[in-house]
């Protein structure tokens, strides 16, 4: 596999990145000037927003869920695996990377809304700076990160993949 070295203490930097509850690094790039309701809803939500989303140093993203599709772009470094439990309880991995030098990665993938997902660097030595846009809008208050055991538990077939990416304790 063809690495594609960055320097992640230079992009924490550049970037003003900060730490991200569910691992890695994170800043928001972007956030969307009008708003929406959710559908069955009164809460005013931004229409979009986007990040910056770094990981690197064997963090991985744990396992957590929103309510809003989300959209994974791969920017540069090494391809990531994002993990995604669908509603069936089907688990399904895209792989992320530079489609050009990785012929099984794609530059983009879409998590949608209420599904829980984790991503993790395809080689744990590795680093990948990737975007994700969330529409509507990403709020912490709607941000779940996967309780230890619960997961496990209602999906008993995917034990080793969800353990393995929990939140670290």
């Amino acid at each position: 596999m063809q690495r594609e070295r960055i320097d992640s203490g230079e992009l924490i930097r550049c970037l003003k990145l900060e730490l991200h509850p569910e691992g890695g690094y994170f800043r928001e790039t972007y956030r969307a000037s009008g708003n929406v309701v959710r559908e069955n809803g009164a809460e005013l939500r931004s229409a979009s927003t986007a990040i910056y989303f770094l990981l690197c140093d064997g963090a991985h993203s744990a396992w957590h869920r929103i309510r809003s599709d989300e959209v994974w772009h791969f920017y540069a470094g090494d391809p990531i695996d994002v993990h995604v439990l669908d509603a069936q309880g089907a688990l399904v991995t895209h792989r992320l990377g530079n489609a050009l030098v990785h012929p099984d990665a794609a530059f983009q993938a879409v998590v949608k809304a209420g599904n829980w997902f984790a991503a993790e660097c395809r080689d744990a030595s590795g680093a990948a700076l990737v975007g994700c846009t969330v529409a509507p809008g990403f709020e912490f208050s709607e941000f779940e990160l996967a309780a230890p055991g619960a997961l496990e538990a209602r999906y008993p077939q995917h034990r080793e993949t969800i353990a393995r990416l929990g939140p670290k304790t």
